[in-house]
């Protein structure tokens, strides 16, 4: 594993900036890790590490800071500025499992028919129809688009099944995002956002935020919806082996399915990140 016992030395991972809390629950103290450094969140809007204050950022109704000297600002999301848009926190959820095995998977459509059975896919429905995956040298971010899949129940207020339009965007190593075309709103797609708070190497939780056009759902179905989908998504990727990702080429073999993957892991290699992956952390 690339960290040690105080934490990692990954540079890269270490200059990045995190969402490591929701802004409307910070009125106690945490005491928790980021990249394995101990690190106290709170209480008000501040973190600590070895008793020292960290830069902090308030960002998409979470509270972002970093370990090292990132070489940008967080990156943006133009829906938030939406006023139409519905903004749904969907609270943090813990996983044994290396965070970017977690955005992996969240760019996986191939498993929607097998682990979000007659939500996000059904099985007579299971193959990913081509799409185009790529590294935007312009941004450094990594992007699939011409995205398409038959998904059974589209919302909460539409369980008709249709094929759904989707997008999906990595602005950094760990956050993966998802823009879908609003069914009532071709023109127009919802956002959504999944922030991974690394803990260590094989632990870490994530909250989903979304932006939305839905006017129709109550709160508590957006909230539930979605969370039904993260907790399922849960048992596949603790359940994963191993537990790191693996940048080696040909250590795992990808389908025509995969591209998406395989862009992400061979932009992560390019970074020279080692934190949640297999590849060793230089000493």
């Amino acid at each position: 594993m690339s960290q040690t016992s105080q934490g990692t030395k990954d540079s890269v991972a270490l200059n990045q900036w995190y969402a490591v809390a929701t802004l409307t629950d910070l009125d106690r103290m945490e005491e928790t890790k980021l990249l394995g450094h101990p690190i106290t969140i709170g209480p008000g809007k501040s973190v600590m590490h070895n008793g020292k204050p960290l830069p902090i950022r308030e960002k998409f109704e979470c509270l972002w800071t970093t370990l090292g000297a990132p070489n940008t600002e967080i990156f943006e999301i133009e829906e938030r500025f939406e006023p139409e848009r519905r903004v749904v926190t969907c609270g943090w959820v813990t996983m044994r499992a290396s965070g970017l095995r977690v955005v992996e998977n969240f760019l996986d459509m191939a498993h929607f028919p097998f682990v979000h059975t007659d939500i996000l896919g059904s099985e007579p429905h299971a193959e990913v129809p081509v799409y185009k995956s790529e590294i935007r040298r312009n941004v450094d971010e990594v992007w699939a688009t011409n995205c398409t899949f038959f998904q059974p129940q589209m919302t909460t207020a539409r369980p008709e099944g249709e094929f759904a339009q989707l997008t999906y965007r990595v602005p950094s190593p760990f956050v993966v995002m998802l823009y879908r075309e609003a069914p009532d709103q071709p023109a127009h797609r919802d956002a959504i956002a999944l922030f991974i708070h690394p803990i260590e190497e094989g632990l870490c939780r994530a909250q989903p935020v979304m932006y939305l056009l839905d006017q129709t759902s109550s709160h508590t179905q957006l909230l539930r919806f979605e969370q039904v989908i993260f907790l399922q998504d849960r048992i596949i990727v603790e359940n994963q082996r191993p537990l790191l990702l693996p940048l080696e080429a040909r250590s795992e073999i990808p389908t025509r399915a995969d591209s998406s993957s395989v862009a992400y892991r061979r932009w992560l290699k390019e970074k020279g990140i080692t934190f949640g992956t297999t590849t060793p952390e230089a000493a």
